[in-house]
Parts: C-alpha cells; structure tokens; sequence
C-alpha cells in the first residue's frame, strides 16, 4: 500500500492564530457579545466552525451557533481580503514537504478549512500541487470523526498502517487513532505536548525538520 502523511493545516502547516483571533473577535462583537480571549480561542483551533462555536458559546442555540459562524466566515473574508490574512507557514515545513515526497510520501491535507479557504492558503504558499488528497469540513463532519481520514486514505490508495496523521491538536490525535492510523504531533502549533501524548501520539516533533525522521519509523 501506499505511504500517506495526512497534515492538518492551521497550527501544522501554517500559523493561522492572529487571523483566526480576529475573524473571532469580528463576529462576536458584530453580534453584540464579548469575544472569547485568544487562548480560548486556540483551545478550538482544528474542529470545524459550528463546534468551534458550539464549545465556546456552550449556552447557546443553534441559531446563534449559525449565526456567528457565518458572520466568522464573512468577517474572515473581509480580512483576507483587506490583506490581513497572513497565515505564514512554519519554519521548515516547504523543506520537510520536499523530503517526505522525495522518500515516496503522498501527501495531503485533512482540515477543519473549508474548500476555499484551504485552497487560498496553499497557492499562497505555492503548496497546491504537492498534496494528492485535500479533505475539508465542507464535506466531513468535526475532528476527531474519522470520516476525513477514510477519505483520504481511499483516495491515496493507502490503509491505517502506512499512513500517519501529523496535527498540534487532540482533535487530530484522536482522529487518527479512532481510524487505526499512526498519529504524530507537532510541538509548533496549539496543544501542548503532553496533551498530544495523552490523546494518543506516538512522537511529538519539535521542528519540521524532525517529520521525515519520525514518519519513517511509523510507517
């Protein structure tokens, strides 16, 4: 079978917080509430948006969940394009991408994104054509639901064991644990390492530099 590295991309790939703090900031306060403090905000970074806002409005309805996710994502809109979307990748990361599809890696992304959103992020970064699956939160339910990680490994023509979900989240972890895959996570991003172990990482990277390294001894 083939060999898959599956990446999540905000907090993986790219460091997406400051404009996912303030899209945040502009749909709270355009709905007349106080915006959730940033490190909040982090905690939820990696679900797609309606449980995003289901976990930080807990007391909320689900006509107020729609509605902040959908002022989020005109107010994400906006921003990008006022130019204030930066999402930088992460030291490293065009590097390891490079070596991993040299040593025979397909590769793709599994992303709380929609389509458009993740698309723009990779042509930014001249990334588009490196991945061979992209799967979203258009057309899968919320990390850790392993349906994004089934998709991806029909599509590259690999199974649980040789492929490797690469995440900073517990959402990402437990994903790839629920679907027998391997699971690595990243010390860059937005859980902590601990966390990441406790929800079932094999290793934890500390720099890109280190992903082709650990891949290698999982699958």
């Amino acid at each position: 079978m083939n060999r898959l590295a599956l990446f999540d991309c905000d907090g993986t790939l790219v460091d997406s917080q400051a404009a996912i703090c303030r899209a945040m900031d502009d749909c709270f306060a355009e709905l007349g509430l106080v915006p959730p403090d940033r490190h909040r905000v982090r905690r939820i970074v990696g679900l797609s948006l309606m449980e995003a806002m289901r976990a930080l409005v807990p007391g909320g309805d689900h006509a107020l969940h729609r509605a902040l996710t959908d002022s989020y994502k005109l107010a994400f809109q906006r921003h990008r394009g006022a130019g204030l979307v930066e999402e930088p990748l992460f030291d490293g990361i065009a590097e390891a991408l490079d070596a991993l599809a040299a040593s025979g890696w397909l590769l793709g992304v599994a992303t709380g994104k929609s389509d458009r959103g993740l698309k723009l992020c990779l042509e930014r970064h001249g990334l588009a054509g490196h991945f061979i699956t992209l799967q979203t939160a258009d057309r899968h339910p919320s990390k850790p639901d392993p349906s994004m990680l089934h998709a991806a490994m029909a599509e590259a023509g690999s199974g649980p064991a040789t492929t490797v979900m690469i995440g900073d989240t517990v959402f990402d972890m437990a994903m790839a644990v629920t679907g027998g895959a391997h699971a690595l996570g990243v010390d860059w991003g937005y859980h902590d390492a601990a966390e990441l172990k406790a929800a079932g990482a094999r290793a934890v990277a500390v720099t890109a530099a280190d992903l082709p390294g650990w891949l290698e001894q999982m699958a």
